[in-house]
């Protein structure tokens, strides 16, 4: 199959397990769905792929998730409710790379054989790590003032695809280049860091246009537990 066929598929999966566990949780299943979205979304951003021509990782959909999740909390639940999921999200990332930090220096038996996997996964560097938590902390909390003051001047439905586009490529835009520019000036070439950024952003804006109509789908259900 296809990778560009395989992304789609891919990117409709997670939607729809996002409005299944909106469905049968709600609020809290938005708030379990960022958590586990921040640790997903830095462990597959691991692998890289060719898509529609452009070199991607596979995090930027699950990462485009969490800012569907954050718009949901503030269309139906409001501000406050948004930003606590931030800040549940940065807790959720930054308590995942301490502990695993700390797991991959324990000396393995000669039995095991998930050290070395453990560490290409998960032994990154501190910069990169520390690039995701500030570039996450940042854009999503941009997200929701930016969602939040648009509401405040269109707060009728119809605009919620105006609120909710608009919020989340502005604040993707600071999310990719404090990313880039934390994890690989001086580390890479600027032409290169360039494509990055580039590729990056036109990823996040195809999954962000994909999420629209699941913004609207949200507004619309009742969960069965709230």
């Amino acid at each position: 199959m296809p990778n560009e066929l395989l992304w789609i598929i891919f990117a409709l999966m997670n939607f729809i397990l996002f409005i299944v566990c909106y469905k049968l949780f709600g609020k809290t299943g938005v708030f379990v769905w960022i958590a586990m979205g921040t640790i997903l979304a830095n462990i597959q951003v691991m692998k890289t792929v060719t898509l529609f021509g452009i070199e991607a990782t596979l995090g930027n959909i699950m990462y485009g998730t969490i800012f569907l999740a954050t718009d949901a909390l503030s269309e139906k639940y409001g501000k406050k409710s948004a930003q606590k999921a931030v800040y549940l999200g940065f807790f959720t990332l930054a308590v995942s790379i301490i502990i695993m930090q700390i797991a991959l220096q324990f000396n393995p038996n000669q039995y095991d054989t998930a050290q070395p996997h453990l560490d290409a996964i998960f032994g990154f560097y501190l910069r990169v790590a520390g690039a995701s938590l500030i570039a996450y902390l940042i854009s999503q909390t941009l997200d929701v003032y930016i969602f939040n003051k648009i509401k405040d001047r269109l707060p009728d439905t119809k605009w919620l695809w105006v609120r909710n586009n608009v919020a989340t490529i502005i604040s993707q835009i600071f999310d990719t280049a404090i990313f880039v520019s934390i994890a690989f000036i001086g580390v890479m070439d600027s032409d290169i860091l360039w494509q990055i950024f580039i590729s990056t952003f036109v990823i996040k804006m195809m999954v962000a246009l994909l999420d629209t109509p699941f913004v609207y789908l949200v507004k619309k259900i009742t969960p069965l537990n709230d």
